[in-house]
């Protein structure tokens, strides 16, 4: 099996909301990885980053998303910081990755007062907008497409739906091919 959508994108950039959307639209199973992986842990990923570390639970995640990716045929969501791992973007190589670019203003607005480990700092938003900077090449260079998640739902689905190789799509029109 294969998932017809891999959506990667830095937090806050909607990767559950489109690939609910997604999923609903063409009828498929949706996988959001991070629930995945809590589930299959029993614990929240701000526990795990509080008790074990943020490599521990890249390790874990790595396991999720390589499992997930094994046994979906529908839409696929990925954690934020999945991309970090080698390993991971090894994993997506030959999938339909879909990057869902927010700029830092948008995507902090979206995130401020949520528990997102990555940050606890004196500045949230600066670390944000630091994060996603880092980021940023590494989430093109996995991607099939780009599209700009300040897109509305509706479109952005429709968009994706239009760049699918089955669908006879070209690069999105809000985006580029990466």
């Amino acid at each position: 099996m294969t998932p017809i959508v891999v959506l990667t994108g830095f937090m806050g950039s909607g990767k559950s909301t489109v690939g609910q959307a997604l999923s609903r639209t063409l009828d498929v199973d949706f996988t959001d990885t991070d629930s995945e992986l809590e589930r299959q842990t029993g614990r929240a990923i701000a526990e795990i980053f509080a008790d074990d570390g943020e490599q521990a639970f890249r390790t874990l995640e790595l396991a999720t998303v390589r499992d997930v990716l094994a046994s979906s045929s529908g839409i696929v969501s990925l954690g934020g910081g999945s991309v970090t791992v080698p390993e991971i973007r090894a994993a997506l190589a030959g999938h339909h990755v879909v990057y869902l670019e927010i700029s830092a203003a948008d995507g902090f607005a979206r995130v401020a007062g949520t528990d997102r480990p990555l940050l606890a700092a004196d500045d949230p938003a600066d670390r944000y907008a630091e994060l996603l900077d880092a980021r940023r090449d590494i989430y093109r260079s996995v991607a099939t497409h780009t599209v700009d998640a300040n897109d509305a739902v509706d479109n952005l689905v429709t968009t994706i739906i239009n760049a699918l190789p089955d669908a006879g799509g070209q690069a999105a029109t809000t985006g580029e091919q990466a």
